[in-house]
């Protein structure tokens, strides 16, 4: 039996969780005080994701970046792809909240959307 230490962040509390491991499948996970505490543990050690908030260029507008992020979470193992793919973005002015600004980003079938309005 392997255990995984993690601290949960499923909700403000920050529970110390322990996740017991029986090869690649989990036995149990306890110190959660709450349900979403065992469904983050048995994510986190099994299929980690991430939502991934960043800044994209903007042409024409009344700032130069816009901040956007992942629509939904995406694999941990993708960040740094996406994170890569959207330094090459460069939007129109106006852009608005909740525009794509990139679909699919790196291959994931999470749009990138923007979070805040440019005119």
């Amino acid at each position: 039996m392997e255990e995984r230490r993690l601290t949960c962040i499923g909700c403000p509390m920050g529970c110390p969780l322990v996740v017991t491991m029986d090869g690649g499948e989990v036995v149990s996970v306890t110190g959660n005080t709450c349900k979403r505490g065992e469904i983050y543990g048995r994510k986190e050690v099994t299929n980690p994701t991430r939502i991934v908030t960043s800044t994209v260029r903007v042409s024409g507008g009344s700032i130069d970046m816009v901040s956007v992020k992942t629509k939904e979470d995406i694999p941990k193992g993708k960040i740094f792809d996406c994170v890569k793919a959207l330094k090459t973005v460069e939007v129109a002015a106006p852009v608005h909240i909740g525009d794509v600004i990139m679909k699919d980003v790196a291959g994931t079938g999470v749009d990138v959307v923007a979070t805040k309005n440019v005119e």
